[in-house]
């Protein structure tokens, strides 16, 4: 099995443990990258997690509430070599500053959708307001790559802060399985933009 749909990064969302998941590293094409999403802000899950997987890319989206920056910047120096994104709530203007706290500690900010009192940030399949993703954008000093629902049909409009899809990528069925098909849309429009 192969996972070769022209994107550059491909992974796992994980919750409690590391499970399949290192099958599913087996099989991503040498052209991208291993990525583990973190949605559990328990650090020692987190370190388990990492060392057991060994991903190239980590990405934490448990709630900034509940994954400090002071523990984001923990995790960084125990994991030097991994590049570490960390998903930012988009919220409202208050959202620029989280962002802000994040520039420096992390690799990369991944800026999504987010419900007041959720334990993770996105996979809502909604949109948010753009407009505080550029600003994001404009006030730190590391790559912010944009989510919120985010599909084929948008990709072009939403490539100026950087494009990543979940939601409307997925399988129609509730699964939270990614139709292939539809990531390979996506993909071939926001590459669409370098030819």
């Amino acid at each position: 099995m192969s996972l070769d749909t022209g994107c550059r990064w491909a992974g796992v969302a994980k919750r409690r443990h590391a499970g399949p998941a290192a099958h599913i590293f087996s099989v991503i094409p040498t052209s991208s990258k291993a990525l583990a999403l973190l949605l559990s802000a328990d650090v020692r899950l987190i370190d388990h997690i990492v060392s057991e997987l060994r991903p190239a890319i980590v990405h934490l989206g448990a709630s900034t509430d509940l994954l400090t920056p002071s523990t984001v910047q923990q995790l960084k120096q125990r994991f030097a070599a991994v590049t570490l994104v960390r998903s930012i709530p988009v919220v409202g203007d208050e959202s620029i500053a989280t962002a802000q706290c994040c520039d420096g500690i992390a690799d990369m900010l991944l800026v999504d959708s987010h419900r007041p009192g959720d334990v993770q940030i996105g996979a809502l399949g909604v949109t948010h307001s753009w407009p505080i993703d550029r600003k994001i954008v404009e006030s730190v000093r590391i790559p912010v790559h944009h989510r919120g629902r985010t599909g084929p049909d948008n990709a072009l409009d939403a490539i100026r802060a950087g494009v990543d899809s979940k939601a409307m990528t997925d399988k129609n069925d509730g699964s939270h399985t990614k139709d292939l098909q539809k990531v390979k849309q996506f993909v071939a429009r926001a590459q669409s933009l370098n030819e």
